[in-house]
Order: C-alpha cells, then sequence, then structure tokens
C-alpha cells in the first residue's frame, strides 16, 4: 500500500511538471527558440491559422506579417490539398450514410459555395502574391462607401465585404483584376470538391450552389464552373440587387430558409468561410475548407 501511494506522488509530480512546460512553451507571441526565429514563426503561424479555421479568431482583419510567407507556403504546398481532401472523404463519408438512411427525404440536398469551395483562384492569388495589404481593402471600401448613404453597404462586386486579404508585402488587392479573372472564366477545381460534387451527385443528392458572386458574373460563373468539370447542378443562386448590403450570414441564410420552403432537405454544406455554414436554418452537417486569405463576414 505505500509503495502504491509513493508511486501515485511520484506520477503526479511528473504530470504536474510535464504541464508546467507546455504552459510555459504556450504564450501570445512565441519567442524565438534556440533553433532559430523562422521556427518560432512557423510555431506561431500554425496556431494563428488553427485559431482561424476553428473560428477561434472571430473577424479577423489580416494575417500576421510575421505568416505571409507562412501562408504562401501552405497554399502551394501538399498540406492544404491534404486538408481539403480530408474534408471532402469526411463530408462523402457523412452524406453516404445519411443518403442510405433516407434522412433526406424525398429532396436530399448538398450546398456549395463556388470560390475556394469548388472553384480555386490559386492561378489568380499566386500571381498578385496570394493577396492584399489590409490599406488597399480599406480604401477599396471607403471608396464604395462614398456611394450609399449608409457605409454598411460597401460591398465587393460581386458581392460579399472582403474583410482581410494578406498583409505586410504582398501585392495590393484589385477588384478590376480579379474581377477580369472571374471573366476569363478558367478557374480550376478543386480536385477533391470536384470528387465530392461527383460522388454526391452519385448517390442522388440534389445540387445547389450558392455563391456570393453577382448576378452579372452568371454567365462567367456557369462557363468556369462547366470548364472545371462541374455539371447538372440543380440551381447556382448567385447575390441579386435587392442582397446589396447584407452580410453573407444573413444573405445564405435566407437563401437556405427558400430552399426549405421549396422541400429540400439540406443534409450538407460546404464551404471556406464560416459565413458560407452559419445562420439558420443550418444543415444537418456542415463542413468547413481551409482558408487562410481571407475572411468574409
Amino acid at each position: 500500500m505505500r509503495l502504491l501511494l509513493v508511486l501515485v506522488l511520484a506520477a503526479a509530480v511528473v504530470v504536474n511538471a510535464g504541464a508546467e512546460s507546455v504552459l510555459r512553451a504556450v504564450t501570445d507571441v512565441p519567442a524565438a527558440a534556440s533553433s532559430g526565429i523562422a521556427d518560432a514563426d512557423a510555431l506561431f503561424c500554425d496556431s494563428w491559422m488553427l485559431s482561424v479555421e476553428t473560428g477561434n479568431a472571430g473577424p479577423w482583419r489580416q494575417v500576421p506579417a510575421r505568416c505571409g510567407a507562412f501562408v504562401r507556403v501552405y497554399m502551394e504546398g501538399e498540406r492544404y490539398a491534404s486538408n481539403s481532401a480530408v474534408a471532402a472523404a469526411e463530408s462523402f463519408a457523412f452524406a453516404s450514410q445519411a443518403f442510405a438512411s433516407g434522412e433526406g427525404g424525398a429532396k436530399p440536398a448538398w450546398v456549395f459555395d463556388v470560390d475556394e469551395t469548388l472553384l480555386s483562384n490559386a492561378p489568380y492569388y499566386a500571381e498578385s502574391g496570394w493577396g492584399a495589404t489590409q490599406t488597399s481593402v480599406e480604401s477599396h471600401l471607403s471608396a464604395q462607401n462614398s456611394q450609399y448613404i449608409d457605409p454598411s453597404l460597401a460591398t465587393r462586386n460581386h458581392g460579399e465585404a472582403i474583410s482581410s486579404f494578406l498583409s505586410s508585402g504582398l501585392e495590393e488587392f484589385n477588384e478590376t483584376s480579379f474581377d477580369a479573372w472571374v471573366d476569363v472564366a478558367k478557374a480550376p477545381a478543386l480536385p477533391s470538391s470536384l470528387k465530392l460534387y461527383n460522388e454526391l451527385q452519385g448517390l442522388g443528392f440534389h445540387i445547389i450552389l450558392l455563391t456570393g458572386r453577382s448576378e452579372s458574373q452568371r454567365n462567367a460563373t456557369e462557363e468556369n464552373l462547366l470548364f472545371a468539370g462541374y455539371q447538372s447542378w440543380e440551381k447556382l443562386i448567385l447575390r441579386q440587387p435587392s442582397d446589396i448590403g447584407k452580410t453573407a450570414v444573413q444573405y445564405k441564410s435566407e437563401r437556405r430558409a427558400a430552399m426549405e420552403v421549396e422541400g429540400f432537405k439540406i443534409l450538407g454544406n460546404s464551404g471556406d468561410q464560416w459565413s458560407d455554414l452559419i445562420g439558420l436554418p443550418v444543415s444537418t452537417r456542415s463542413f468547413k475548407l481551409p482558408n487562410p486569405m481571407y475572411y468574409i463576414s
């Protein structure tokens, strides 16, 4: 009995020592470790990105200056593709079970966002340095504010208020050039999303595309989706003039509510922004794809 007590006390000391070492290692701004400042930046940026993807960061305004290179490497490397593929695999696993159980009723539906969900704008962002300075975004929104009595109505041409793009030394976001890129209609598919899309259609899901792009971009969007390999969607919903000034959450929630009125049962919803997924009514399951480049409210 005495030996057991000694062992328990010893284990407690080890656990406490381990906990203290972990607490000492986690700081708001990790200091440069013996292995170098670059490693400390990578540790911080990896943690920051986890905070973004889980929604813990809230409505973040810009990529931390020390993380610009980290985001570029992530987007151009294998991790982004792998993370997207895992999200798609989890989506299909749920979809298969839900469809087999008959949970979706007569009109089981799956909702997809478009940009950075079905289509990848990576060629555009790679050319422009993976983003923009916060100053340029603020200047753009300020210019749009002048068009409206209510400054909250400032929106992008495709209707979504932009809260952040990459900062610190990267090229400024240029709305004109981005809209020109949209008109080219050559954005490639995210491979894992295209695979999921086809798998869901094979199961019998009604596929509904819900994007923040504007109605004026319908033709280019349809052309690009077909170019990327997407076909036979049930609906492609874009922002109408009456949606100007609405946040993405409000706009997309209203459209999902309309789907339910039409008899669709939204089993799944895939998007790269939390604003694609939250707000009532929500789908049975929502699947967040990675996007550490910008935040949309």
